[in-house]
């Protein structure tokens, strides 16, 4: 199994940018592709069109989400992959997220490493850049 970490600053207070994450609409807004999330702890959500699917497994509100994460290429046998997510304001009071993405079959955690920066990351940026 592979694993990750990739840290990112947006332009936007850390509170907004998790509450963003757990919004149907706001999420999709974000990344470009339809969402469907739940901000409650225990609640499934898709996400990019049903390309990724899970639960949210723990939720501090304002500060940490983690989820159970699989995508359409995982095959049946493979386990969930384990999503963390960690919201903190820098010196500047922008959110600095944390992502750790673990269990990840073996092969595959470039590719998603890559696709949280394209799919993810430089999406919100750009939202973040133009609607802050």
């Amino acid at each position: 199994m592979e694993s990750f970490e990739i840290q990112f600053t947006f332009i936007a207070p850390a509170s907004t940018v998790f509450e963003n994450y757990l919004d149907s609409e706001k999420h999709s807004m974000m990344t470009g592709g339809e969402a469907e999330i739940s901000p409650n702890q225990g609640e499934g959500f898709t996400a990019w069109d049903g390309y990724i699917e899970g639960v949210n497994i723990e939720i501090v509100s304002g500060e940490y989400i983690k989820q159970e994460w699989r995508t359409s290429e995982f095959s049946s046998t493979d386990e969930d992959s384990v999503l963390e997510l960690i919201f903190r304001s820098d010196e500047k009071g922008n959110c600095l997220l944390t992502l750790k993405h673990s269990n990840i079959p073996d092969g595959q955690g470039e590719n998603y490493k890559k696709g949280w920066y394209d799919h993810y990351f430089h999406p919100m940026e750009a939202f973040y850049n133009s609607n802050g």
